[in-house]
């Protein structure tokens, strides 16, 4: 990710007037990279966050085979939705690093969305970048688009009646780590639970060459400084805000 943070007329308060989120990404860790932090915030509240994983992050690993990868990070994935606060977690089965936006995928999101019935929707940067000349995940991509399409077709009664009935709208989809940023939320006294959260992907984070997470804490902590001193409080976490 790119080490940037919006500038203070950008950010306004995330609205926190919902009692359940459905967080949904591509991979396990996405969460992790700040937003866990806003998650713990609100499962202190009492809020019920729920996590939806696209894939089980199978092909993450490069020295190790998908199918050893798959359980291992689906395990690191439920200690770290433990650290937060997450107590459901579901995975889709979607292949590691091929997501497609596509109709097939969009009914599995709606069929999620329906079964959930979140009042709003979390998710992680679906913009091509995370600023400067970095280049986004093409799942992180894929997860995006195809969220916000299945956050419409969910409410729409004539659209995929095959897997449930109709929910209401979604007040909002929230994406964490976006460059075009519009909102924040004040995470200070839960930097640390989110830092837990992430350091549960140790094997992920081992093979990246950062054991223990060292490197991506300090990223994660520059952030949430920045992010916090643009906001006005000592941590914060933004978000880009969309709606259906």
């Amino acid at each position: 990710m790119a080490d940037t943070a919006p500038m203070a007329t950008q950010l306004e308060s995330l609205p926190e007037g919902w009692s359940r989120a459905l967080a949904v990404v591509a991979h396990p860790d996405d969460m992790e990279y700040g937003a866990a932090s806003a998650v713990a915030r609100w499962t202190a509240q009492g809020k019920d966050v729920r996590y939806l994983l696209v894939t089980r992050g199978e092909a993450g690993m490069a020295d190790r085979p998908p199918e050893e990868v798959a359980p291992l990070r689906e395990e690191e994935q439920r200690a770290s939705c433990a650290a937060v606060g997450v107590r459901r977690l579901e995975f889709l089965n979607e292949p590691d690093g091929l997501v497609v936006a596509d109709l097939a995928l969009r009914r599995e999101l709606a069929a999620a969305i329906r079964r959930h019935r979140p009042d709003v929707l979390l998710s992680i940067n679906y913009r091509d970048t995370f600023g400067g000349g970095s280049w986004n995940h093409a799942d992180h991509r894929a997860v995006g688009v195809a969220l916000l399409d299945a956050a419409r077709d969910a409410a729409n009664p004539w659209l995929f009646p095959e897997v449930g009935a109709p929910c209401d709208p979604v007040g909002f989809v929230a994406f964490s780590g976006s460059p075009e940023a519009t909102h924040a939320v004040d995470i200070t006294g839960y930097l640390d639970a989110g830092i837990t959260s992430l350091r549960a992907h140790h094997s992920y984070l081992e093979s990246l060459g950062d054991p223990g997470g060292e490197d991506t804490v300090a990223f994660l902590r520059r952030m949430a400084i920045v992010t916090g001193t643009a906001f006005g409080v000592e941590h914060a976490v933004s978000f880009e805000v969309r709606t259906p």
